[in-house]
């Protein structure tokens, strides 16, 4: 499989892939494709996984796009400005996205649920308690919202990240929340109650547009059904 990613700040990613090579994808995330692409759907790898993938933001179903009787060609766009990303994943190099990062993966490339060791991070933490974690072997494309800043933090070495600006991390890294000190931070501070804390060691990858601020924004102009 080859690819180019074209078309910063709305990115698609165009793959190339090889007669019989598969790739998996979201619901809905395909873009335009050659007509020998087969398209098959379903649960890959069962309730369980598929379970996980709903947990952690995703569909149940999962898209599965094959190659036949020669080259064939596939895109998949963002769903909103900023980036597409390509991760060599493998042992070793395993990598743990926000909700709805996964956009596209090579079909050795496994999707599955990744839990918090603390519950706090769940409940309040700014992720959430559930992510999605990519495993396996193959190349991996995540969508990132906005601008995407990159850290590398030594083993103990913590981040103190606002809810939602976390786009992505190495599983060698944890997270963990702390509560913004001092009353009268909590309530007028406009910062929440709650921050997210990534410790090292591993690579993370912070976002300047987090989901939750591009709806903030777009509500205003969104119809209220009056």
């Amino acid at each position: 499989m080859e690819y180019q990613i074209e078309g910063a700040p709305l990115p698609v990613v165009i793959c190339q892939l090889e007669a019989g090579e598969t790739m998996i994808t979201e619901r809905g995330s395909m873009s335009w494709m050659t007509p020998n692409m087969k398209m098959e759907t379903s649960t890959n790898g069962g309730l369980g996984k598929a379970f996980g993938r709903m947990l952690s933001g995703d569909s149940i179903f999962q898209n599965r796009y094959t190659a036949q009787g020669g080259q064939g060609l596939i895109a998949f766009a963002s769903s909103f400005p900023g980036s597409i990303r390509a991760f060599d994943i493998g042992p070793g190099r395993e990598l743990v996205v926000q909700k709805s990062g996964f956009l596209a993966s090579e079909e050795s490339v496994q999707l599955s649920v990744f839990f918090q060791k603390k519950l706090g991070s769940g409940f309040f933490g700014g992720e959430g308690f559930i992510m999605q974690k990519l495993s396996g072997r193959g190349v991996a494309f995540t969508e990132f919202d906005g601008h995407i800043v990159e850290y590398d933090l030594d083993p103990g070495e913590s981040l103190v990240v606002d809810t939602g600006y976390l786009a992505a991390m190495d599983a060698t890294c944890s997270m963990d929340i702390q509560t913004v000190p001092g009353l009268k931070n909590m309530v007028f501070g406009g910062e929440g109650i709650f921050n997210t804390v990534i410790t090292g060691p591993g690579h993370v990858y912070l976002q300047t547009m987090p989901i939750s601020q591009v709806a903030g924004v777009l509500r205003p102009f969104m119809p209220t059904g009056k």
